[in-house]
Formats: C-alpha cells, structure tokens, sequence
C-alpha cells in the first residue's frame, strides 16, 4: 500500500468518526493572506515558530515593555522606581533598534 492511499484511508476513517468536526473555522475559506505577505524565504520558519507559540523578539520586547510601565505606576518605592524606568528605557530602546533593523529587511 502506497503512503498516499494509507494517509486517505485514515482521513476518511476520521471524517466517518467526526474528528473534524469541531475544528476552529469549520466551513469558513482559509485566510492565507498573512501568509503570503511573508517573504518567501522566510514563510515555513514563520509559520513553524507561529504553530509552536513562538513570538517575534518585538512583540516579546513590547510585551515587556507594558509590563515594566504598568510596575512603574503601582510603584512607590523610589529606588525601585528608579530601577523599573532604567529597564523600561532600556527595553525601548532595544524595541526601537529591532523595528527599525526589521524595516531595513522587509522588502519595498
């Protein structure tokens, strides 16, 4: 038995048992224009690090960002404060540094 004929066979067999029923966008077209507005090169390793819940340093950096100004309102303590602005100002810089690198590699 070929691959080909062994791989239908199961899909038919979970097609028959419901398996996809529940699946998230059921009946709806897929929405591949994200995908396609990645640069070829790079479309598998994006989507493989997307699937596994792996995000881009910004958005990491971004995140980390909103965390550091949210400690800094609750904060009342000043050397600690002065400590949190060091961090924010530091990771701003760095998201600042890593849009700008990506604007220099996105295509025109």
């Amino acid at each position: 038995m070929n691959w080909q004929k062994l791989a239908e066979n199961r899909i038919d067999e979970a097609i028959a048992l419901g398996e996809f029923d529940d699946l998230p966008g059921r009946g709806r077209p897929l929405d591949l224009t994200e995908y396609f507005s990645q640069p070829a090169s790079e479309r598998m390793g994006v989507n493989l690090l997307k699937n596994a819940g792996v995000v881009p340093p910004e958005v990491e950096l971004l995140k980390q960002v909103a965390a550091l100004e949210e400690a800094l309102t609750g904060c009342g303590d000043e050397a600690k404060r002065e400590r949190l602005n060091g961090e924010l100002q530091e990771r701003q810089v760095s998201l600042a540094l890593a849009i700008e690198r990506r604007g220099r590699r996105e295509p025109l």
